[in-house]
């Protein structure tokens, strides 16, 4: 046996011990956890194993520490670094996938919305796992360039005010993360940890999470890791076990606030804001992206009214909330129906597709074709 072929087989029984150990729900250090996902960054153990540590974390339950210390490792290994203007109050909102009810893409129908408002946004996303839409693929459907370089993204942050890094993309994540994403169809620390992994990395944000059970854990770790104002959020769906990484207009929203050193928990209750709806096939995807991308852009051209509206509407306030633009989510949900009934989202949307692409005429053909 060669002397590579003995440290191979010594390196694996190393990382052995450490799904064992998780196994019998004992928790990592963060620095031990930043050691473990250094190891399956730089594969340097079985694929087999690799997936074996991510099931026993996600089966114990992740600590904050374990979650920073997976962020650690993957923003300092495998992150492509941008510089923006410091004077920039950077801004992001993103879900983590994985829930158990699949929505159209609020998330980035709000951002749009909040951008059209005077929010930079710097978005993190990634294709579709489990879901038909991702973040990146609905962009990638409205004609922004999502496999464009950082330095792309960060000059349409600026000129545009809103940037989509892709998480999937080698430009942004060089190493290994879209390799570990790909190839698994199960939630995990990695949903959490590298959608933190933000190039410009934003010190404000709104994070769908896919079970309620993890509000507070990601609320623990974006303070940890820099956040100074946020907003982690689980929205239910009412009489179902089901729920989504998005705020509900089908029930009540879970959400913890971080302000500061501070966290405090609320619920948001849609009835008490006019936006209930018990119609929540209205918030599913249609079945073909084509289709999907078309209502999309009739949504945010302002040609659509009803659930979807009142979905996007009810995020984009959270995100004008977490921001500290407004004083209440009321005051926030209010602007962003102005910004959207004035055309200014749409106008934002022409401006994103323009601003993150190499070819912005082609990019703009493609978003002009969606729309009547």
């Amino acid at each position: 046996m060669s002397r590579s072929e003995v440290n191979t087989i010594e390196s694996n029984k190393e990382f052995g011990t450490i799904i064992t150990r998780l196994i019998n729900r004992e928790n990592l250090t963060r620095s031990e956890a930043r050691q473990a996902f250094i190891t399956v960054l730089n594969n340097q153990t079985s694929e087999m194993q690799q997936g074996a540590f991510l099931s026993a974390l996600t089966a114990k339950g992740e600590t904050a520490g374990e979650v920073a210390g997976s962020w650690e490792a993957i923003y300092d290994m495998d992150t492509t670094k941008v510089s923006i203007n410091p004077k920039v109050n950077l801004v992001e909102n993103s879900g983590t996938g994985m829930d158990t009810f699949k929505t159209y893409n609020i998330s980035t129908a709000a951002s749009i919305i909040a951008a059209a408002g005077n929010i930079p946004m710097a978005r993190h996303g990634a294709r579709a796992i489990t879901s038909l839409c991702g973040t990146v693929d609905m962009a990638e459907a409205l004609g922004v360039d999502v496999e464009c370089t950082a330095k792309v993204v960060a000059k349409s942050i600026e000129t545009a005010g809103l940037g989509l890094f892709n998480g999937m993309s080698p430009h942004i994540h060089p190493m290994a993360l879209g390799r570990i994403l790909s190839q698994i169809f199960f939630g995990s620390t990695l949903n959490i940890a590298a959608s933190l992994a933000n190039p410009a990395l934003p010190a404000i944000g709104v994070r769908g999470v896919y079970a309620r059970e993890m509000i507070l854990p990601v609320a623990e770790v974006m303070k940890e890791i820099g956040y100074k104002s946020a907003i982690v959020l689980h929205g239910c769906i009412e009489n179902s076990s089901r729920g989504m990484d998005e705020a509900s207009i089908c029930g009540i929203t879970h959400c913890a606030r971080i302000d500061g050193e501070k966290i405090s928990e609320f619920s948001i209750d849609p009835a008490k804001l006019g936006l209930a709806t018990r119609e929540i096939q209205a918030l599913a995807p249609e079945p073909e992206l084509s289709l999907e991308s078309k209502r999309f852009a009739a949504l945010i051209n302002n040609k659509e009214s009803g659930p979807r509206k009142d979905a996007a509407l009810l995020n984009a306030g959270l995100i004008f909330l977490a921001a500290d633009k407004v004083t209440s989510l009321e005051e926030g949900i209010e602007r962003a129906a102005c910004l959207l009934e004035k055309g200014r989202a749409f106008e934002t949307l022409e401006r994103w597709v323009a601003s993150q692409n190499t070819d912005p005429e082609k990019g703009l053909k493609r978003l002009h074709s969606l729309v009547p």
